[in-house]
C-alpha cells in the first residue's frame, strides 16, 4: 500500500477504471459473439455500437476498431448475399401516367 496521500488516491482512480474497463470489454466481447451467432442487421449495429463506445473510453484503439467493424461488415454482406428463402407477396406495378414527349428546337446558324 502506499505511504503517499495523492498514490493512494492514484490506486482508487485506477481500480475505477479497471472496473469500467472490464465492462466495456464484457459488453463488446458479448455483442461481437451475439452477431456471430445470429447475423442481423439489429446485432450488427448493436455490436458496432460496442465498439465506437470501448474507442471513446479507451479500452481499444481506433485502429483496431476499425478493424473489427470491417470485419462484422464483411460478415453481414456475406450473410446477406446467401440465398434465403421468404415469403414474399409481390405487389403489382403502380399505373403511370403517359409522359409526353419533348421536340427539341434544332439551332439555326447564320452564313455570311
Amino acid at each position: 500500500m502506499p505511504i503517499i496521500k495523492s498514490a493512494k488516491k492514484r490506486v482508487r482512480i485506477a481500480s475505477k477504471a479497471a472496473v469500467r474497463n472490464s465492462k466495456t470489454k464484457r459488453s463488446l466481447r458479448t455483442a461481437i459473439k451475439a452477431f456471430q451467432a445470429n447475423i442481423t442487421s439489429k446485432n450488427a449495429d448493436s455490436a458496432q455500437s460496442a465498439i465506437d463506445i470501448a474507442v471513446k473510453k479507451g479500452v481499444i484503439h481506433k485502429n483496431k476498431a476499425a478493424r473489427k467493424k470491417k470485419q462484422l461488415a464483411e460478415k453481414a454482406k456475406q450473410a446477406k448475399s446467401a440465398p434465403v428463402k421468404k415469403a414474399v407477396a409481390k405487389k403489382a406495378p403502380a399505373s403511370k401516367k403517359p409522359v409526353a414527349k419533348k421536340t427539341v428546337a434544332k439551332k439555326t446558324t447564320a452564313k455570311k
